[in-house]
């Protein structure tokens, strides 16, 4: 494991916040695991597992170890005339996987096209764009214990998925060090989810009446690219702010007040709504504030301009966050993983 001190973070985050991590490493190998966690620094202080960067809001230098995920490698696990299952390590680029299964007409995750960050970073935040989310073909996510070293394999139930959510993120939350995860996905009769976003109406744009996955993938990126700004030229970390979902009576009441109110269906009866367009109806969409703001084309975007402050940019999302309170009586939480100075 070679270590580093006092590394600018800007080239590992979507969100170009000047940081420094006080030390770090990248792990490219299961040595290279078992090191960082028999490592002093591990042992004696607090540390930081960064995978693409790309959730991720820094509001200041981390006093810290930062390691950076890396591990490398997609394999066939198993495969019928039907299904594939797939192997791929926490450090595989995500949209990079993406696009090796709709290479392989391996079927399930074309809707997840250019999402950002590492693979070992989809089952913490449950992933999910335009109607499918990484549960839907997750079998198992390998691990790490940090504390015993000794590796452990969850089923996609012991994974407790929510809405952006898993047992990574609560009651197992930094307990592990995720370091792959295997996907069951379709070789044919794939199942295509159209219905979502302006999916189909893309689509119909391309003149294509019988999409494969290639094509689904196609209009998903197409559409991501024409609302959300590229991180290589306008930081940012996607979508701020999870969508919330409310009981069918709130929602009611609101639509009574607010007609245009968009929403989806949600779990155990609840409704979700868009998070941007309640952030938009609040004045917010397009604002900027000397090098930050929030997107002019996506409301549900903070971006830093270049030089931006990671606490400005936290304190900007939570006077967002109590204008939609003071307007909708809705509390909106963030998506983003904020590490504090």
């Amino acid at each position: 494991m070679i270590l580093q001190e006092n590394v600018d973070l800007r080239p590992y985050t979507t969100f170009g916040i000047k940081a420094a991590a006080r030390y770090f490493t990248t792990l490219r190998s299961n040595e290279d695991v078992h090191s960082f966690l028999n490592s002093r620094l591990f042992l004696n202080g607090k540390h930081l597992i960064l995978g693409g960067g790309s959730n991720m809001l820094f509001t200041g230098d981390y006093a810290g170890l930062v390691a950076r995920m890396e591990l490398k490698g997609i394999r066939v696990v198993d495969e019928t005339q039907d299904h594939v299952t797939l192997y791929a390590a926490a450090g595989e680029n995500w949209h990079d996987l993406v696009m090796y299964c709709v290479a392989h007409n391996y079927g399930g995750i074309e809707n997840l096209s250019l999402i950002p960050g590492t693979t070992g970073a989809a089952p913490m935040q449950n992933i999910g764009a335009y109607g499918v989310e990484i549960k839907d073909v997750i079998t198992s996510v390998e691990a790490v214990d940090k504390k015993s070293g000794e590796q452990r394999t969850f089923s996609n139930k012991d994974c407790a998925f929510g809405y952006r959510e898993s047992i990574f993120k609560q009651e197992a939350k930094d307990q592990y060090l995720i370091n792959g995860i295997t996907l069951r996905l379709t070789k044919r009769n794939h199942v295509l989810h159209l219905q979502y976003g302006a999916i189909q109406e893309t689509l119909n744009g391309m003149s294509i009446a019988d999409p494969t996955i290639r094509d689904v993938s196609n209009a998903v990126i197409h559409i991501r690219q024409s609302k959300l700004p590229d991180p290589a030229k306008v930081g940012n970390a996607g979508s701020f702010f999870k969508n919330p979902s409310i009981t069918v009576d709130a929602f009611q009441l609101l639509k009574e007040k607010y007609p245009s109110i968009p929403s989806y269906p949600s779990t155990e009866g609840l409704i979700k709504v868009p998070a941007g367009w309640l952030i938009e109806q609040c004045g917010w969409k397009g604002k900027r504030f000397e090098n930050i703001g929030v997107h002019p084309n996506q409301a549900l975007v903070l971006v830093n301009y270049g030089g931006g402050d990671g606490g400005k940019i936290w304190d900007l999302a939570m006077q967002i966050r109590d204008s939609v309170i003071d307007k909708f009586n809705i509390t909106l939480h963030p998506e983003v993983n904020i590490v504090m100075q």
